[in-house]
């Protein structure tokens, strides 16, 4: 079939402001990675002054995350279908205006809201990002670009908790943890003017119709599977939790059969299935997931696990992360630039291995110290772990994308960003179950006291999901990412049958 042959445009050779674009768009990630971390290390503050309750606190940070994954795939194809110039500047003038309410909510309820609209917004924002740079760099510029792009990610990612215990400590003007979202507003005006500068406007080459019924069915079930995982240990798990997790499998099932309708009808399904034939791109999906599934869990209990169990500031506890971003950044140069293209494959399982051995490293040290555990302590588990994600992040996603043609480059980055994204909601959710669930329902004082057992809890899980994209990666050729493969092994790569992701 034609869609599945990328089409050259010519025109991303000569495009003398790519570079400009690269920078502005990435600003745009890094506003996005920060903001989906920024807010933990305020979380006391938030419930000191606001009064937010546990389910609060988790849809705080947990919404952000479930309306980003529910609007990812909607979002990218929309760059596809209007223009992904035109979506990109409205999420980011969409994520300044909800920061700006999330900076001056005066009660939980509303500064819950800003974050499910914001979340919303940035799903509008960010899809565009990797289609914009799918589409403008050539194939020989995109290796050095994707790592840019995942040194990037792990900077806002990891940096975001040491930017809120600055914000936080340093009280500016008064306002507590106000200023952790009232920093976007310069950085989105000025991504606004610039983006409407530099970027040069792209779509899909036959424009058509928005696929309503997909986006209901879509939303649908994932609402329906990532509602009571939240909800539930909050109320007790009433019945209708379970109802509405099975719920979720025929409605997902539903939406997957109505795109195969759709496209034997002729018309523009939401998700291009033909995609998942690709065996690059179906496992990194489920890699994908796995990574959101692991930090969703981790850093929100790492930030109350610092701050309550062990007592630590806000700024010592941020503070505490930045070797995990060094290494992260680290990772992700090495991987692209000098490993992936030398030994392929291997590079990423050894990735997640390392990935996995700094949380049981962590987790025997909070074992054994509980909460006495040194600063150092604390440290050293960070770096392997840091260092693994970051092998994995940059190449994973330039593997995802490397044979998605460009009239699809807005669905493929939707779904790209979408597993991640819903794999981090789903991991806050399940945070009721493996974290808070440990942690109990006793005092302040008393859940204190059980933060050390509480996290230690979370870890076997995140080093079990760890280990489980360890295995999901032998499904890759061995080759792949390597500069040997040639044109002809990578057809005959494309022709294989995708393992179910």
């Amino acid at each position: 079939m034609s869609e599945n042959k990328p089409l050259q445009n010519p025109s991303v050779l000569v495009d003398p402001r790519r570079w400009a674009a690269l920078a502005v768009v990435l600003i745009a990630s890094f506003m996005d990675a920060v903001d989906v971390t920024v807010v933990h290390m305020a979380v006391p503050s938030v419930q000191s002054d606001l009064g937010a309750t546990t389910a609060q606190v988790q849809w705080i940070t947990g919404g952000y995350a479930l309306t980003f994954a529910l609007g990812l795939i909607t979002g990218g194809r929309l760059g596809d279908l209007f223009g992904r110039k035109r979506v990109f500047l409205l999420g980011v003038a969409g994520f300044t205006a909800t920061s700006l309410l999330c900076g001056i909510a005066g009660s939980a309820e509303v500064l819950l809201a800003g974050r499910v609209v914001q979340g919303a917004m940035a799903a509008l924002m960010v899809p565009q990002v990797l289609s914009i740079i799918h589409v403008t760099f050539p194939e020989r510029e995109r290796g050095k670009v994707f790592g840019i792009y995942g040194a990037v990610m792990a900077l806002g990612t990891v940096t975001g908790p040491l930017i809120g215990a600055l914000l936080v400590e340093g009280d500016v003007l008064g306002w507590g943890w106000r200023p952790i979202f009232l920093v976007n507003l310069p950085l989105g005006i000025a991504g606004l003017i610039a983006g409407t500068l530099v970027i040069s406007e792209s779509k899909a080459e036959r424009a058509a119709r928005l696929d309503l019924v997909g986006v209901v069915l879509a939303a649908a079930g994932m609402l329906a599977l990532v509602l009571p995982l939240t909800q539930g240990h909050e109320l007790g798990w009433p019945v209708w939790t379970f109802a509405s997790m099975a719920a979720s499998l025929p409605l997902l099932a539903g939406f997957v059969l109505w795109e195969r309708r759709l496209l034997r009808r002729g018309g523009s399904p939401l998700v291009v299935l033909s995609l998942f034939s690709r065996r690059s791109f179906a496992v990194g999906q489920s890699v994908q997931m796995m990574f959101g599934l692991a930090s969703g869990v981790f850093f929100l209990a790492w930030t109350l696990y610092l701050q309550l169990g062990l007592g630590w500031s806000p700024l010592k506890a941020g503070l505490s992360g930045l070797p995990l971003s060094a290494a992260m950044m680290a990772g992700a140069g090495l991987s692209m630039q000098v490993l992936v293209p030398r030994f392929g494959r291997t590079v990423l399982q050894a990735g997640a291995l390392l990935a996995a051995a700094g949380m049981l490293l962590f987790l025997c040290l909070a074992q054994e110290h509980g909460a006495q555990i040194a600063l150092w302590q604390a440290i050293v588990p960070l770096i392997p772990m840091g260092l693994g994600m970051g092998l994995i992040i940059a190449p994973l996603t330039d593997l995802i994308l490397s044979e998605v043609p460009h009239e699809h480059a807005g669905s493929a980055s939707g779904l790209t960003s979408t597993t991640i994204q819903l794999g981090q909601a789903v991991g806050v959710a399940l945070s009721s179950l493996v974290f808070f669930g440990r942690l109990g329902d006793g005092s302040p004082a008393e859940q204190a006291q059980q933060m050390p057992h509480a996290f230690s809890g979370s870890l076997w899980y995140v080093a079990a999901v760890f280990t489980a994209a360890f295995a999901l990666l032998y499904a890759l050729p061995r080759t792949a990412g390597t500069k040997t493969t040639s044109p002809h092994t990578t057809d005959k790569q494309q022709h294989e049958p995708a393992p179910v992701a």
